[in-house]
């Protein structure tokens, strides 16, 4: 559990009983089309990879880190309560999945978003192709993730991500 100094939550990893908050918080912003939706058996399967901020009991934020290479992970389902927007929040997930990415020996951490501004300020960078020589991109294109396909900028998930870019931050 990580104690942000002054702020009235704590980020701490998640439990298998937060991920049905986290699939609430995450349907509107799949009915907007920021994010994609997970079923909530995937966020179950994924339960490991999720730090979650909480207030007064309430989980009020979630972010996943996802291993993807050796040295390569994602942050992914990052999002706040609308009502907690603004406070630190954001910044303090993302500063908690830097921290176990440099636990696992990741030196770089990919995102896909519509918050360029959040994500610039965090220290991310827009990317543009082949970011991975061609040995690692024969073995990542096997993979069946989707946030893969999307980090590789594959043509048949260009529809789901239309309108986000694609960001780098070297740790």
């Amino acid at each position: 559990m990580t104690e942000t100094p002054g702020a009235p939550f704590v980020v701490r990893p998640a439990r298998a009983a937060d991920m049905v908050r986290i699939h609430q918080m995450l349907q509107p912003y799949v009915e907007k089309r920021i994010l994609l939706g997970k079923d909530l058996v995937v966020l179950y399967e994924a339960t490991q990879e999720f730090l979650v901020a909480e207030a007064d009991g309430e989980v009020i934020g979630c972010g996943a880190l996802h291993v993807m290479w050796e040295d390569l992970g994602e942050v992914r389902t990052l999002m706040v309560d609308s009502g907690w927007l603004r406070r630190g929040v954001g910044r303090a997930i993302v500063e908690g999945l830097e921290r176990q990415a440099r636990e696992l020996g990741l030196s770089r951490l990919f995102c896909l978003t519509f918050e360029v501004e959040f994500f610039t300020r965090r220290g991310f960078a827009p990317i543009g192709e082949q970011i991975v020589d061609q040995d690692v991109y024969a073995q990542l294109v096997r993979s069946r993730d989707e946030g893969i396909a999307e980090f590789l900028d594959l043509a048949h998930v260009k529809p789901n991500t239309l309108g986000n870019t694609r960001m780098l931050k070297l740790l």
